[in-house]
């Protein structure tokens, strides 16, 4: 099948925390007329981020408890195939990945799967990278690195939280880790949608020179001591107590917090208190109303190594109002 009567894919990735639900709500949020799928995948049983996918036109398709690197890889070529027969199409399919996830097996699933390649195109894998964070993330975390080689277009995002000279020598740093990459700096990944969509910019050659396996079985595994911890209440919580719960959080349990993300319902509101946190950097926000025909439930969901289930859910439990 021609290009042209190809489904381009764009694969979003980047580690916990590093904005790839920011950029995706800039695409899905931008006056561009055309319909995009959205796949969203999250490591844990509880889903938040299709909650925090602000576009309303858009479907979009959540995956949980696995990673689409490993697990939940054929729960996204099923996704794929049953897109592929829906009549009135797409113009494109955005897949927001887990922050664990190595970007190979997921680009590995549009060569390797016959259907899949034969209806849809890779366009570009864009990754987001936190610039407070990247240099623990490549120090402790093999994804990072992964994230950043097969990329296409790197956003070295949060720029107005370290200095202009950090800026320079993280692109430097990233230079050199993929030199065929084009680095765009941002603040809460502003930039322009031309510059993201129909790039036509994946080279399999370019893949295959990095990773000379690419195409054959892949053996991704994910470090043991990093867990979600997720938890739900249907009941309204107190603002002052869910408040102090998640400042406490910050405080104790940062450093061991990789990503952490909650919608709350709170007594007497009408609108979502919404929280997202990398490590100890934390935005708690009064965001949209609540819909009438959504369930006013509160759910918090936390990723990190180690984490102290009892503790957190304890500590979730205590905030209802009384």
């Amino acid at each position: 099948m021609p290009p042209s009567s190809t489904i381009p894919v764009t694969v979003l990735t980047g580690y916990l925390g590093a904005g790839k639900t920011t950029l995706l709500n800039r695409i899905l949020t931008e006056n561009h007329g055309k319909r995009y799928a959205v796949i969203v995948n999250e490591f844990g049983e509880l889903g938040i981020d299709n909650d925090l996918v602000v576009g309303a036109d858009e479907e979009v398709f959540e995956m949980n408890n696995g990673c689409i690197c490993c697990t939940v890889r054929g729960d996204l070529i099923r996704i794929l195939n049953g897109l592929m027969k829906r009549k009135g199409g797409f113009d494109g399919i955005l897949i927001e990945t887990t922050g664990l996830a190595d970007p190979a097996p997921v680009a590995q699933t549009f060569f390797v799967d016959d259907e899949v390649r034969q209806r849809t195109r890779l366009d570009a894998i864009l990754t987001v990278v936190d610039a407070v964070h990247l240099e623990a993330r490549l120090a402790d975390s093999h994804e990072a690195a992964e994230q950043i080689a097969f990329a296409d277009v790197i956003l070295l995002n949060k720029i107005d939280l370290v200095s202009s000279l950090e800026v320079a020598r993280l692109q430097t740093l990233i230079a050199r880790m993929n030199p065929t990459a084009r680095i765009v700096p941002t603040r809460n990944c502003d930039i322009a949608i031309a510059d993201l969509l129909d790039l036509g910019a994946f080279d399999l050659d370019r893949i295959l020179e990095i990773e000379p396996g690419f195409l054959g079985e892949d053996e991704h595994q994910h470090d043991e001591a990093v867990v979600s911890v997720s938890m739900s209440l249907d009941k309204p919580l107190d603002s002052n107590r869910a408040r102090a719960w998640v400042s406490s959080i910050a405080s104790d349990l940062g450093q061991d917090i990789l990503r952490w993300k909650g919608i709350l319902h709170i007594a007497g509101q009408d609108r979502r208190l919404v929280f997202q946190g990398v490590h100890m950097l934390l935005d708690v926000d009064l965001q949209r109303p609540w819909r009438e025909d959504e369930t006013r439930v509160s759910r918090a969901v936390f990723i990190g190594r180690d984490l102290p289930a009892a503790r957190l859910k304890a500590g979730f439990e205590a905030c209802v109002v009384r």
